[in-house]
């Protein structure tokens, strides 16, 4: 894959997917635009591959102004964005009849309302450069429900996210944007590595491959997508979760 003058922005591109996403962008020749809110975690990937190849802004992707704002600097800084990664997102694990409005309303804030502000900020960019490529984080719970480790508000963000690139795909085609999504199940990132190991086990029991995903299995599917290899495809939802779901 070649990513060689092609500014890609991921968000959450610190840590988990997203910071192998990074590492794939790199490695590929590409520059890459982490937006995250752990600016820390941020200027660690940034000291490994350099000032010159990593740019590191800041943004609370619960809060839409502050992400267009965010991407609008970004945007005047780099002068044209050709690939958007949407990596960042949170999980959530308690019982629907346990979920307070206030958990329902910051899991589809960040995981869906802040995928469609990272989109909308650069769609008519895009639009206008006639090129663009963007890529969604899923999940295989917003095609089955949840039952993993996240639940039922995750679910329904998620499954959200898979209806908002059909959409974006279906109305960009014809102005040279593809849209795609992945789907993981369980991947061994920090978060699901600070699982008890009794909830870890429980998860690969139900996987047909019987184990968790390393974050670059993921990306690579991501990096796929983003790249030109996959010039003629748009609109697709790929499940990268060893056998879980197997849809046709």
């Amino acid at each position: 894959m070649d990513f060689i003058g092609k500014n890609v922005i991921i968000t959450g591109g610190a840590s988990g997917i997203g910071r192998a996403v990074t590492n794939g962008v790199i490695e590929s020749g590409g520059t890459a635009i982490i937006v995250d809110i752990n600016t820390e975690a941020a200027e660690s990937v940034q000291k490994a591959f350099g000032s010159d190849r990593i740019y590191i802004y800041k943004a609370d992707m619960s809060n839409p102004d502050e992400i267009r704002r965010v991407f609008s600097q970004i945007i005047h800084d780099l002068g044209q964005i050709h690939i958007l990664i949407n990596s960042a997102g949170i999980v959530s694990k308690k019982p629907f009849e346990n979920i307070s409005q206030e958990e329902w309303d910051r899991v589809i804030s960040i995981n869906l309302t802040g995928v469609f502000a990272s989109i909308s900020s650069v769609y008519l960019h895009m639009v206008q450069k006639g090129y663009g490529r963007i890529v969604n984080v899923a999940s295989v719970a917003g095609k089955i429900g949840g039952g993993l480790l996240g639940t039922s508000a995750y679910a329904a963000s998620k499954a959200g996210v898979i209806g908002l690139t059909k959409a974006v795909a279906r109305e960009g085609a014809a102005k040279s944007i593809a849209c795609n999504a992945v789907c993981p199940a369980m991947t061994m990132t920090p978060m699901i590595l600070s699982e008890p190991e009794e909830t870890q086990n429980r998860i690969k029991a139900a996987i047909p491959m019987k184990r968790g995903a390393q974050p670059r299995e993921v990306a690579n599917v991501i990096l796929f997508y983003a790249s030109d290899l996959a010039s003629f495809v748009t609109g697709e939802i790929s499940d990268v979760d060893g056998g879980i779901t197997m849809d046709g």
